[in-house]
């Protein structure tokens, strides 16, 4: 029997440590407003990915900013036990790393997240090693840190090594990275300068060159352009628990899937939906794990 090498991918971005709370509605101002209890976990964008890409058999490595507070040892840990490898570009660094507070209304999963993101490590660029590319499949790419993201985008792209954003919102310098960028995978509050609708969104990454892009759209379905072709894909239905990290969740299903012999786009959206979907009946972004039951893309 042939066994196929474990796909294996680099995320390139934002680590956070993310602080939980679920609530029975959002605090007022001047309020103060118990819990039950909290979940830390590390989190961020492609941190997230990257946990998720590792859970369904994939091996992952990390390259981001955490530094030497004591704070970045909640990431470390946190990444060690599913397992991810970290390169921080920050080791010299004495501020704490980003942290976000979430808080996630019990009776309808909504949420709301205040963080510094990058800006909790202004000016970080980070050395790259082209080691960390050996053996690579796919490179995905958040847009935190731009100048490192897009030199990871050109160095993968010069290897021949599949490189995916996930972009949430437009991003100054977000012109220079979709160059260096194969595979384009947005919210609908990505707006190119210009776009107000998701039609121009994808119209816009299309007349950029950009052969594979998708938008997803919460619990609505997904918009697609593969090679010219346009789709739509159907979100399967599901009573939301917590929508935190579905996003993030998406891109490293999406990832995995990608690497998969033969894979086609819409399949891979497809599977990245299930999975996406899947983890909104849990709390957080590590919970699902648990209970997920790996199905073939």
């Amino acid at each position: 029997m042939t066994h196929l090498p474990l796909p294996c991918g680099l995320f390139v971005g934002l680590a956070t440590v993310d602080l939980s709370y679920v609530v029975e509605s959002m605090p007022g101002a001047n309020t103060k407003l118990p819990v039950a209890g909290q979940q830390i976990t590390a989190g961020g964008p492609v941190t997230n990915a990257a946990a998720t890409f590792a859970f369904l058999g994939g091996r992952s490595a990390l390259v981001t900013a955490i530094g030497q507070h004591a704070l970045g040892e909640v990431i470390r840990q946190d990444l060690a036990s599913i397992p991810v490898a970290i390169h921080d570009v920050a080791t010299k660094r004495q501020e704490a790393p980003p942290v976000s507070s979430i808080f996630v209304v019990r009776a309808t999963g909504e949420r709301t997240v205040i963080s510094p993101r990058a800006n909790a490590f202004p000016s970080v660029t980070g050395h790259l090693s082209p080691g960390w590319f050996d053996g690579v499949s796919v490179l995905l790419v958040d847009g935190h840190y731009m100048t490192m993201c897009v030199a990871a985008a050109r160095l993968a792209r010069q290897r021949g090594i599949t490189v995916v954003l996930d972009s949430g919102s437009w991003k100054q310098g977000m012109d220079e990275l979709l160059e260096a960028v194969d595979v384009v995978i947005c919210s609908d509050d990505f707006h190119p300068p210009g776009c107000s609708t998701d039609e121009a969104a994808l119209a816009d990454l299309v007349r950029r060159g950009i052969k594979k892009a998708a938008i997803t759209r919460g619990p609505g379905s997904i918009l697609y352009c593969d090679q010219g072709e346009r789709g739509e894909i159907v979100v399967p239905p599901v009573q939301a628990v917590d929508a935190l990290g579905a996003g993030d969740i998406f891109h490293g299903a999406f990832c995995y899937a990608a690497c998969r012999p033969e894979s086609r786009f819409r399949d891979s959206l497809a599977f990245a939906a299930r999975v996406a979907t899947f983890s909104c009946q849990y709390r957080g972004t590590r919970l699902w794990m648990q209970s997920f039951s790996a199905c073939s893309p």
